[in-house]
């Protein structure tokens, strides 16, 4: 191959990454620079790939899981070798745990350098390879882009996931002939991953829903990866239907929607005649499936065959998309002349007796007028403080467990935690990404102070990019949740042992990196404290001071403690 002029033409291994990532669609990398990796950004800068550099590779991988979740499309964070790489690892598994589309790509020594011991050489496909969908190294420059695209590939397999790719540092800085490297073409390198589901399931749920008296429906993770918000919405509505929300399902309903509940879940899980669960898996949260009644009839609709009635019996498994599903479950029970809607108003009304009650008793919690402020009173503050174009983020324990049943996003993808894995750290890399995919989004981000200590650094980030959004620590100077456990396992006199941080006034830290900050003490300020944070226009932390002897049911109910 030869350019305008007449001369052979070659492409580097930086730029090929650049060429693919282009061809997915990718439009930012997130990264920390090392000497592994500077072609690659050689290469995005002729691409047009946005660079955003952030302060520990952690943040990177977080921040790719988080532009992931926003966006329905493939994250990517560009990280070095050796600790460049491990430093992204916790990124990598909670994405892998939460079935979030990520591409990771380390820098490796040399080839020819292979088990010689230079800089920062790790076994990284070994260590990365339990905790994601694909792991490989690239074995030569020609194949630079088809391993990109590969990788992207086995991350959009069935439920989504990260893929890792190591390119050695002369894989990636040698330039080979163009015409011998091959380039996917966007668009024609992956399949549609629309998988319908197998129709005599599709007609046995929609029977089953039909005749159902008491139904009940968990929208979790996968309805916002599908897309499938107005599926699950016509299907709940039709049907008259009861739905819950968890993960990235929270928001599908908007609040005050009649079918939209969150505090008769117990309730509802004991006595429903029909349990339908989409796109959640019988984890820890949803107590490996024992909060089901053994007499309901229960059903699971899951991107992963492999998820489907692991941890408990089902009566019927749908392995397909859960848009596509939903849509088609709905069409199937037109076909019945009497849907059966009507006779579950009495059933829905029933659960909103126990959502109202629920409501009531915790009325005072979430107006009181303590100090130090209850966290009720906090995360009641910041659902009322939401608008429609906020977008929440949740990093903590107890704190965010507390946000967990008040706070409630107006709309589908308008919620963000760290998943199943639990990870703390998430709050700052997941404002980076939403900000940088939806500036046009409020984001409002909740934080314990411990989380906020990993990752808090990158402020400046947020600083440096001009990514204003308020942010909120429940600051109870603890690691409360396990404080909690440890001293109802150990006593009290050993309640305190490796978990009691320092009292810091991070409204100064903020200020310091060039925010917004204040100090709060009493819950007549946290209010007015929050409209100077968003009248800013810059990154901002409000410091809440939190009574920490008070602690979350959801903390005091874990069965790690038990």
């Amino acid at each position: 191959m030869t350019d305008d002029t007449g001369a052979d033409t070659t492409i580097s291994g930086g730029h090929l990454v650049a060429k693919a990532l282009k061809a997915e669609g990718v439009d930012v990398i997130f990264t920390l620079c090392g000497g592994h990796i500077i072609d690659i950004y050689d290469g995005c800068a002729d691409e047009g790939i946005d660079v955003i550099d952030v302060r520990h590779e952690q943040v990177a991988a977080h921040a790719a899981d988080g532009y992931a979740r926003v966006t329905g499309k493939p994250g990517c964070a560009v990280v070095t070798a050796g600790p460049g790489t491990t430093d992204s690892v916790t990124g990598i598994a909670n994405a892998y745990r939460a079935e979030s589309p990520v591409l990771v790509i380390g820098g490796q020594g040399a080839l020819s350098q292979h088990k010689m011991g230079s800089l920062q050489d790790l076994p990284h496909v070994d260590m990365i390879g339990p905790v994601s969908k694909f792991a490989a190294t690239v074995p030569h420059t020609e194949r630079v882009a088809d391993l990109v695209s590969m990788a992207f590939r086995e991350s959009m397999n069935g439920a989504p996931g990260p893929s890792f790719l190591e390119i050695p540092r002369d894989v990636l800085d040698a330039s080979v002939p163009a015409e011998s490297a091959r380039v996917p073409e966007a668009g024609r390198y992956r399949a549609s991953t629309r998988q319908a589901g197998d129709p005599d399931a599709i007609e046995r749920l929609a029977e089953l829903l039909v005749r159902s008296e008491r139904p009940s429906i968990l929208l979790g993770n996968q309805v916002q990866t599908t897309h499938a918000t107005e599926s699950a919405v016509d299907l709940v509505r039709t049907l008259n239907v009861a739905a819950y929300m968890n993960g990235g399902g929270r928001g599908t309903l908007p609040p005050g929607d009649p079918h939209h509940f969150q505090l008769s879940r117990r309730h509802a899980f004991s006595s429903s005649d029909l349990i339908v669960i989409v796109g959640t898996p019988f984890d820890f949260r949803m107590g490996y499936g024992k909060r089901l009644s053994a007499d309901a009839t229960v059903v699971q609709i899951d991107l992963s065959y492999a998820t489907v009635g692991k941890n408990r019996d089902i009566d019927l498994g749908i392995v397909g998309d859960a848009d596509v599903v939903l849509s088609s479950v709905l069409e199937a029970t037109s076909a019945y002349g009497d849907n059966g809607a009507q006779g579950r108003k009495t059933w829905l009304e029933e659960l909103r007796q126990v959502e109202n009650t629920a409501l009531d008793k915790r009325a005072p919690l979430l107006g009181s007028e303590a100090t130090p402020i209850h966290p009720y009173r906090l995360v009641s503050e910041i659902n009322e403080f939401l608008t429609e174009d906020s977008i929440y983020i949740g990093d903590g324990g107890d704190v965010v467990t507390f946000s967990g049943q008040v706070v409630q996003p107006k709309a589908p993808g308008h919620w963000l935690d760290p998943g199943p894995l639990g990870t703390l750290g998430v709050g700052v890399p997941f404002v980076m990404a939403t900000k940088y995919a939806r500036p046009d989004k409020e984001v409002v981000a909740l934080f314990g102070d411990g989380a906020f200590s990993l990752t808090g650094w990158d402020f400046e980030t947020l600083v440096r990019f001009d990514m204003p959004f308020i942010g909120i620590i429940g600051n109870n100077s603890s690691m409360n949740q396990i404080r909690y456990g440890q001293a109802a396992k150990y006593g009290a006199d050993r309640g305190e042992i490796g978990n009691t941080l320092g009292d810091v006034r991070y409204s100064e830290f903020a200020a310091m990196l060039g925010g917004y900050g204040e100090e709060v003490h009493t819950p007549d300020q946290i209010g007015p404290a929050l409209r100077r944070a968003r009248e800013s226009g810059t990154p901002s932390l409000i410091n809440v001071w939190i009574d920490p002897e008070v602690y979350a049911p959801g903390t005091m109910n874990q069965t790690m403690y038990k």
